[in-house]
């Protein structure tokens, strides 16, 4: 869910739930990029231009925006608590750079990321006292925030996501043809591509070749990819697809057997919902956030996301057919709790007069 579709959703539940009883003001860089009705669009192009833009909109322009309108409710949906007067103050955290356990090879591989990393935890820290409600999408992240930033007024908000699967369950592969994994991911330093591709060399390496592994990987999209292609160019189970659009992607959740999903870093771990919906095992990263997104889904097995071997041993077994999946344990999460749009903008409004 990333900030604009985030956005969109947000304004389609306000409108449609609030839109009769408050006067609802976006401000967006793209008017073009929102359809919801009832909204009042006020456009800022400039913003996307730089950083050094976004800083100024956010500390000056906002103030002064704040006092012409005069809101009951400000909602900042893009990490930065802006400097605002308003009855009721939240801001919508998505970044979740700033916890990352940066690994020693990443210092070299990805220096921009590392940079940004500190810039960010520096960024949230800004104001971010001032807000009545800060907002985050689960529950390791609302613990980070309250040890970092001393906070006692985190909410935890999934996001409600309403996708259409296959609706039933495919374990095993088709005869025939190689079981498939599907790993759906931009090459960062931090989606952890490594683990995958050498636990598929240790495979090919004992010559078991009944499966494949796909990856929205090209040498053109980055230095990390074009150096993750040259390195494992040898290996004759890897598809390398590039980039996919999304309605792409779905068709290939109902081709393959299996997710894969070793990312370090995620937010909510997207892929993990899509294909949570089509019924089919997943093998996730044993780290908080993909055992929060997948929890109640029944075909699932967590790996160490830094020991390949173990990988393998899964890979192998789940192309074998063997019974390694079993429901993900459910998980309860403490108040402030928002299972969706319409409770978290009840939470959030209230206390205002309608």
């Amino acid at each position: 869910m990333g900030p604009l579709a985030v956005y969109r959703d947000a304004l389609a539940s306000l409108a449609r739930e609030y839109g009769g009883q408050f006067e609802i003001v976006a401000l967006v860089h793209r008017r073009d990029l929102f359809d919801t009705e009832g909204v009042t669009y006020l456009e800022f192009p400039q913003v996307a231009a730089s950083w050094l833009a976004r800083l100024r909109f956010e500390y000056w322009s906002s103030k002064e925006i704040s006092l012409w309108c005069r809101p009951q409710l400000w909602l900042a949906l893009h990490d930065i608590t802006p400097n605002v007067t308003a009855e009721v103050r939240a801001v919508y955290c998505h970044n979740p750079a700033p916890f990352y356990r940066l690994h020693p090879s990443e210092f070299f591989a990805d220096g921009k990321f590392v940079l940004f990393r500190l810039f960010y935890r520096f960024l949230y820290r800004i104001n971010i006292h001032a807000n009545d409600y800060v907002i985050v999408q689960q529950d390791w992240m609302r613990k980070n925030f309250i040890q970092l930033y001393a906070l006692r007024n985190v909410v935890v908000a999934h996001p409600a996501v309403t996708l259409a699967g296959a609706g039933q369950s495919s374990i095993g592969r088709a005869d025939g043809r190689p079981y498939r994994f599907f790993y759906p991911a931009f090459p960062r330093t931090f989606k952890n591509l490594e683990v995958c591709l050498r636990a598929a060399r240790i495979l090919e390496r004992r010559g078991f070749t009944e499966f494949e592994l796909w990856l929205t990987v090209a040498a053109s999209v980055n230095a990390y990819g074009s150096r993750m292609v040259k390195e494992f160019s040898d290996l004759q189970s890897v598809r390398w697809l590039g980039l996919l659009p999304r309605d792409r992607v779905f068709q290939l959740y109902g081709d393959v057997d299996c997710l894969l999903f070793a990312s370090r870093l995620e937010t909510w771990g997207m892929p993990i919902t899509e294909f949570r919906c089509f019924n089919k095992p997943i093998l996730a990263a044993d780290l908080p956030y993909a055992r929060e997104t997948a929890a109640g889904h029944d075909w699932v097995q967590f790996f160490d996301p830094d020991d390949p071997a173990l990988l393998a041993d899964l890979l192998q077994q789940a192309a074998t057919g063997q019974s390694i999946f079993t429901k993900a344990p459910e998980i309860a999460i403490a108040p402030p709790f928002a299972r969706n749009w319409s409770e978290l903008w009840a939470l959030l409004l209230h206390d205002l007069p309608h």
